[in-house]
């Protein structure tokens, strides 16, 4: 069938009217008109909808049935319309973003653009140790949305990846490692390595990625806060594995250096979160959208500049 929804509008009202005539006039058509758009669904259906008896009409058992059906797509326009009407209005209404420690080196930057075309929208974010408190939250209702590493599979939620997430190695300046030009994974042997707690995302991806070339590191502390352990190595204590997010600031200032290790940087993905169960409001679906459909580009242009190689500084002056 190739009906349109204003057809549908025009047999619903003349099954309510029972006439014609009176259903015109309720339209704002003539009868004729409103006569020839009946004729035309009918045709395209297949079936008569109407009995008639003079100028009575009345609905055809196949009539009924189809009445149904009418008024569930004319209520999907509907829904669809009043979803699409809240955007361009949405002005105002609170919006709680939870996320783990290393997503608060980017998240604010993004709800920043956000809210340059949406200020009336109050934003309030709830940042977590580790991956475990946020699904904690999560589950509890305290966040609309999270942003996370790997999707929580112990709660029924909705879980949509809207960026790359590069984690790479990490050392101070002047660093004997810094000499090789690409070094392998077995030219960390020798050095100490400052890590992040187990359960977090980044120790987890740390570990597959040592387990997959079969390497064991001489781990000598374990911190839970990325920036404990960015201090930690800008004093020379050990090298470390970062999420690039994290390390944008010491690497624009030379503080800290990229260790271009063989098979990094280490790809994962950040994910946008949100309970099955939950009903979205107007402004975390539009933040939920915005982080898809341009979260990725956005840091792509920030992040994409550090994992150019830096090459130590020689001569005078140089650390």
């Amino acid at each position: 069938m190739n009906l349109s929804f204003r057809q549908l509008r025009v047999f619903l009202e003349v099954a309510q009217q029972g006439s014609i005539t009176r259903a015109a006039e309720a339209l704002h058509l003539t009868p004729p008109a409103v006569s020839m758009q009946i004729k035309e669904i009918e045709n395209q259906v297949g079936l008569p909808l109407f009995d008639r008896i003079g100028r009575t009409l009345s609905l055809s058992t196949a009539g009924e049935y189809f009445v149904v059906h009418a008024k569930r797509m004319l209520g999907a326009l509907r829904d669809a319309e009043n979803a699409m009407s809240r955007f361009k209005r949405l002005e105002h209404g609170l919006l709680t973003v939870g996320m783990v420690s290393t997503a608060k080196y980017f998240v604010p930057r993004l709800l920043a653009l956000f809210k340059q075309e949406h200020p009336g929208v109050e934003v309030k974010l709830v940042v977590t140790g580790n991956r475990e408190a946020l699904v904690a939250r999560l589950q509890s209702g305290e966040c609309d949305l999270a942003v996370m590493g790997r999707p929580p599979r112990e709660l029924a939620a909705r879980s949509e990846a809207f960026a790359a997430h590069p984690l790479v190695f990490v050392c101070p300046p002047g660093h004997e490692l810094l000499r090789i030009g690409h070094p392998p994974v077995a030219a960390l042997s020798p050095y100490p390595f400052i890590v992040r707690e187990q359960g977090s995302g980044t120790r987890n991806a740390m570990t597959q990625f040592f387990g997959e070339h079969r390497f064991e590191p001489h781990i000598t502390m374990e911190m839970g806060s990325n920036e404990s352990i960015k201090q930690a190595v800008m004093a020379g204590m050990g090298v470390s594995f970062l999420s690039l997010h994290t390390v944008g600031l010491e690497l624009k200032t030379g503080l800290l250096k990229l260790l271009d290790v063989e098979g990094t940087p280490v790809m994962r993905t950040w994910q946008v979160v949100h309970l099955q169960s939950k009903v979205l409001s107007p402004a975390a679906e539009a933040f939920r959208y915005f982080l898809i459909e341009r979260g990725e580009s956005l840091l792509v242009a920030h992040d994409a500049p550090l994992l150019r190689p830096q090459p130590e500084a020689t001569g005078p002056g140089a650390e």
